[in-house]
Formats: structure tokens, C-alpha cells, sequence
């Protein structure tokens, strides 16, 4: 049999009437798809922003919300290659996948200590390692989180003179406060790591500027807590005339847990730690758990006050670990050494039994 008995259809045209008409179905059907995925990308944005966001936001579990952040951020954002990224709910997603990264830098961290702390040199030297390549990574996603924040209200926080966004609700006050926070994290965790990150370090001053424009009372002096980590890390930022940073810190602080939004008390403790004032450390430290039996958490944002938490109980088990071996004991949390109080206790006079 010939060619011209098997393919008698490509002779008279019809061959190729055929492959157009395929290529054309093909396109169709491409076109056919795109508009369900860009509906679907639209539709998972807003029940993000709308529904998820909020949810997550009244969470008590940080560990938790941060395995969301980490599972949804992609697929979400898979979705930007049909529609526009989702900045607002992305900001807070890497946010906390960023806590994610950071808890498990945490455990190394202790690890290395506990080694240091038994003269376990390669079980040291390996924790330590490891916490500074988890550092590293967190960074780069705690600047992932600060872009989105910034990208999401169109803020450029170099821009001069400087613009304030327009924040329509809370929750856009929140995101955008908490994406400048990210963006000194991400410092910290830099220097944390050697800087294998490459964290810009003009971010510092860029938040500094943009802190003002989120109301300082509202937030439980949050705003000005990062005015005055930056003031000690770049005294040249320090306005004339303005209140020494500490003093800042520790007003912000009392502010903090007046509003049921502790996050300044752990801004507060990591300055101590990175400055090297122990004695505020200690305060803040038992001030912190002092609170835990008369604070009234502000529900909508009870995830903020348990990450800070977590920051502030950190900061406790390193001091302990260091020192003493081991985590900080549940019922010794807001001391730093297991030396019982005996300042208030009661004793009986063995006189009165002679």
C-alpha cells in the first residue's frame, strides 16, 4: 500500500484543515482555563484577606498558625501568575512562616548552649551552625514579608518627603506595623547568622521613619518600640529632644500590656539581649510573667501577644540554659536562677517554743 492509499486526506487538504482545527481547539481550551484560574486565584485572595487572616490572627497556637503560613503562601501565590499577588495576606503568610524558620533556629540555639554548657565542643560547634543557617533563612523570609507589606499599600519607605499610606482598617494598621517589625527582624536575624543573608541595613532607618505613621497608643507602644531599637542601633536616627530609647522601651512596654498587646515587651528584651543590659532583661523578663494573671488579651489579635510570648520565654530559657543547663522550669519562669524568694516568707521564733 502507498502513501497516497493511507494519507488520501493530506493530498486533498485535509490534513491540514485537521492540525488547524486541532491547534485551534488547543488554544481554546488554553483560553478556556486561564479565566478559572484566575477566578480561583481571586476568589482564595479574598477568603485569605476576608476570612483566614482574621481567624488566624485570634489563634492562640503560634506554631500552628505558622505551619498555615508555610503550607499556604505557596499555593496561594501560585495563583499570581494569573492574577495580581495577594500582598496584604502574603505579608502576614511569610510572616509566619518566618516564625516558622525562626522556632527551629530557637532549638539549635539551645542545643548549642546546653553543649557549650557540658563542654561538648563538636556537639557545639554543630548546633551552632545550624542555628546560624536557620538564622539565614529566616531572614530572607522576614524580608520577603517586609516587601509584601510595603508593596501591598504602594509604600515606598525611602520616598522624601515621607508619604504616609492610607491604612482603610485595622487589620491594614496591623500588616503594615508588623511588616515594619519583620524588616528589623530580618536584621537581627542576619547578624544572627554571620550575615549570609544580606539583609539591606537600610531597612533600619526606613522603619524608623514609617513607624509614625501607625498610632502609638492604639497599638500598645509598639510603633515607638521600633523607633527606639532603631534609635540604639543608629543613634544618628535619634530626633533632638526626644526620650532616651530605654526609657522608651520600658514605657512602651507598661503601655503594652495596658492595650492586651504585649509585642513590646519582647522588642524590649530583645534590645537588652542585643545591648547587653542584663539587668533589664531580668525586669522585663519578670514583668512579663507578673502580667500573665491580669492582662486582658485583645482577642482579635491574641496570635501578636503569644508570639511575643514566645520571644519573651526564649529569651528566659536561653539565660537558663546558658547558666544552669536547662530550660526555664514552668514555675520558676520570670526569675533567672532556681534561688527561692525568702525575702516575704514567714518563719516561726523558736524562742516561743522554749
Amino acid at each position: 500500500m502507498n502513501s497516497s492509499q493511507v494519507y488520501p486526506f493530506m493530498r486533498s487538504g485535509g490534513g491540514v484543515k485537521l492540525i488547524a482545527t486541532a491547534v485551534i481547539f488547543l488554544l481554546l481550551a488554553g483560553c478556556s482555563a486561564n479565566p478559572i484560574y484566575s477566578t480561583t486565584g481571586a476568589v482564595l485572595s479574598g477568603y485569605s484577606e476576608g476570612e483566614a487572616t482574621p481567624y488566624v490572627l485570634q489563634m492562640s497556637d503560634p506554631h500552628m498558625a505558622c505551619s498555615l503560613g508555610e503550607g499556604i503562601d505557596p499555593l496561594l501565590y501560585s495563583f499570581s501568575r494569573v492574577t495580581d499577588a495577594p500582598d496584604t495576606t502574603g505579608s502576614l503568610l511569610m510572616l509566619l512562616a518566618g516564625n516558622c524558620m525562626e522556632y527551629r533556629a530557637w532549638e539549635a540555639e539551645l542545643a548549642y548552649l546546653r553543649a557549650d554548657f557540658e563542654g561538648n565542643v563538636p556537639a557545639a560547634k554543630d548546633a551552632r551552625e545550624e542555628a546560624k543557617r536557620l538564622n539565614a533563612k529566616t531572614a530572607e523570609r522576614r524580608l520577603k514579608a517586609f516587601n509584601r507589606a510595603m508593596a501591598a499599600y504602594e509604600f515606598d519607605p525611602a520616598a522624601e518627603p515621607l508619604e504616609c499610606p492610607f491604612l482603610f482598617s485595622e487589620q491594614d494598621e496591623l500588616t503594615f506595623l508588623l511588616g515594619l517589625l519583620t524588616g528589623m527582624q530580618a536584621i537581627v536575624n542576619d547578624a544572627n547568622s554571620g550575615a549570609l543573608a544580606g539583609i539591606p541595613r537600610n531597612i533600619a532607618p526606613q522603619a524608623e521613619r514609617a513607624a509614625i505613621c501607625v498610632d502609638n497608643e492604639k497599638w500598645g507602644g509598639l510603633p515607638n518600640s521600633i523607633r527606639a531599637l532603631v534609635w540604639l542601633l543608629l543613634p544618628d536616627t535619634q530626633p533632638p529632644l526626644s526620650p532616651d530609647p530605654w526609657t522608651v522601651l520600658d514605657h512602651s512596654s507598661e503601655l503594652g500590656v495596658k492595650k492586651g498587646l504585649r509585642a513590646s515587651m519582647a522588642l524590649e528584651a530583645v534590645a537588652a539581649e542585643t545591648f547587653g543590659r542584663p539587668e533589664v532583661l531580668a525586669e522585663t523578663i519578670a514583668q512579663f510573667a507578673a502580667s500573665e494573671d491580669s492582662v486582658e488579651v485583645w482577642d482579635d489579635y491574641q496570635l501578636v501577644d503569644e508570639v511575643a510570648a514566645g520571644v519573651i520565654r526564649f529569651s528566659s530559657d536561653k539565660h537558663w540554659t546558658a547558666n544552669y543547663g536547662y530550660r526555664t522550669p514552668q514555675s520558676y519562669f520570670g526569675k533567672m536562677s532556681p534561688k527561692r524568694d525568702t525575702d516575704n516568707v514567714e518563719t516561726m521564733s523558736l524562742d516561743d517554743l522554749l
